[in-house]
């Protein structure tokens, strides 16, 4: 069984690879733009709700491989 901790993991670690992050991004968003954007009758609120959850996750790898790493904590005295 795939735990949550697990899946959060592979997320990290995927957000600190530029490129996988940026081609999972846009895998992950482009469904969920299909989703948003058009109005099918098969939809629920569940679709609705992890079509957001995909979408907001693949807006999130993409500013991160756009982006890079970033120092959690800039010194004030180095300036």
């Amino acid at each position: 069984m795939f735990s949550i901790g697990r899946l959060r993991g592979a997320i990290l670690r995927m957000a600190f690879r530029r490129r996988v992050a940026a081609i999972a991004g846009v895998v992950m968003l482009i469904p969920s733009l299909f989703l948003i954007l058009g109005d099918y009758r098969w939809e629920t609120a569940t679709t609705d709700g992890l079509g957001l959850i995909a979408g907001a996750t693949g807006v999130a790898l993409l500013l991160a491989a756009m982006t890079g790493r970033r120092p959690d904590w800039v010194d004030p005295d180095q300036n």
